[in-house]
């Protein structure tokens, strides 16, 4: 699969990542904690993205409550493999004395995180959200230190609006923001893809499908199928349960099917086909998600094809 470096940086990733936010859990949600995919799961999913050539992983010490970082730290010692790093620290529901961004949190999170993996030292280091309560200047000099002390190789920013990538950008050279972009969630058009661009920073969207919404999974007046996203934790895509959404699904529908297609390799292909775009994280529940996701890499949108994909969801 192809690879592009983050950045400036000598860091190479293939351009799909495989999301392991739902290994011991569903995302950071200390609710489900202990559920997602199990280790056995889990493992089945990391054989087969590296089968496929993806050597990319990504994860969070939130995520499961340390269950994923874990569950990646096995898979790698079992198989004898060792694919590009990405994790991250600080989830905002992690509240205490010595929290968020702090050069003390930091510090101790990246150890942990290490352990739990079974390496020295973790490719990529993401802020997972933006801490007001540590100053930034203080953040980003310890993502310098840990740059410097061998413990990642560079850092940057998840969760990020344009004003906090500003911020950053004032202080420091992040190599990758990492947002929620998909042709349903398109925020980031209006300021932060100008800003990567600008700046030289890559951009490696999450929720390429939108929480399912991009599969087809979901239909108008029908309950969600139980495990599904919106069954679990609707509230972030509640918004598009509309006419309007499900009638742009209907077209886009249509056009894969005249692709000769599926509606997720086309919605991650519009995604390859952004010129910010580096790479894609995709967090598949199943081995055989990924290959729809590996598909997209195969067959290339034109910038013309990827605009009329877009006209449909204003």
């Amino acid at each position: 699969m192809e690879r592009r470096r983050l950045g400036g940086t000598d860091v190479e990733v293939t351009r799909i990542i495989l999301g392991c936010g739902n290994f011991g859990g569903i995302g950071s949600a200390p609710e489900f904690f202990g559920q997602g995919e199990s280790e056995e799961e889990a493992f089945r999913i990391m054989d087969a993205g590296w089968s496929l050539g993806i050597t990319a992983f990504d994860t969070a010490d939130a995520y499961g409550g340390g269950r994923s970082e874990t569950m990646v730290g096995n898979w790698m010692s079992s198989r004898g493999h060792r694919p590009q790093l990405t994790t991250k620290t600080f989830n905002p529901m992690d509240r205490g004395k010595d929290h968020g961004l702090s050069r003390a949190r930091m510090t101790r999170q990246i150890e942990s995180s290490l352990d739990r993996l079974g390496v020295e030292q973790v490719d990529v280091y993401l802020a997972h959200e933006f801490d007001p309560d540590t100053p930034l200047e203080e953040t980003v000099a310890t993502f310098t230190g840990l740059v410097e002390v061998g413990l990642i190789k560079t850092w940057g920013v998840s969760n990020f609006g344009a004003d906090q990538l500003r911020s950053v950008l004032a202080l420091g050279r992040p190599a990758t923001v990492q947002n929620s972009f998909s042709l349903l969630e398109r925020s980031d058009e209006d300021e932060v893809l100008g800003l990567c661009f600008e700046f030289g920073v890559s951009y490696t969207p999450y929720s390429p499908l939108a929480g399912g919404w991009l599969t087809g999974k979901y239909r108008r007046d029908e309950t969600p199928a139980e495990g599904s996203r919106m069954a679990l934790r609707p509230g972030p895509y509640e918004h598009l349960r509309t006419e309007h959404t499900f009638a742009a699904l209907d077209r886009f529908a249509e056009i894969a099917a005249r692709r000769g297609t599926d509606v997720s390799t086309l919605a991650i292909g519009w995604l390859l086909a952004q010129p910010t775009v580096t790479a894609v994280v995709v967090g598949p529940r199943r081995p055989e998600h990924l290959e729809s996701a590996v598909r997209a890499t195969e067959s290339p949108l034109s910038q013309a094809e990827a605009g009329k994909l877009a006209d449909l969801f204003p």
